[in-house]
């Protein structure tokens, strides 16, 4: 199993960022699919999930209507698309996908939000 993410990188306030999560070693379409980050000193926050059918989505409040989570069965891939970028919003971001028991983690990459 591998979650590799990507997009990750510098940038500045307001400005937006679209990070991908590839996934291979499993039915992708069978799982669901999330975003957590992890700020220096903080725990682990769900971001955002998308469902395996790929119908429903949820947010943490702090990232509503700013961030967007799809999914690309097609690629096997996830996205997050990071808009409105707040100097909070820094963190280590990683890929998620769960079905039950099962629960798969990428290596994360990291998002800096600065002027």
């Amino acid at each position: 199993v591998h979650l590799v993410e990507s997009g990750g990188g510098l940038v500045q306030p307001g400005g937006s960022l679209r990070l991908s999560c590839a996934a291979s070693g499993f039915t992708f379409v069978r799982y669901d699919m999330s975003w957590y980050r992890q700020a220096p000193g903080k725990e682990r926050e769900l971001v955002a999930t998308i469902t395996s059918a790929g119908g429903s989505t949820t947010y943490a409040d702090s990232v509503k209507g700013r961030f967007t989570i799809s999914r690309d069965s097609a690629k096997n891939t996830v996205y997050l698309q990071m808009n409105s970028l707040k100097p909070e919003d820094t963190a280590v971001y990683y890929c998620n996908a769960r079905l039950i028991f099962n629960s798969y983690w990428g290596q994360g990459t990291q998002v800096t939000v600065s002027s």
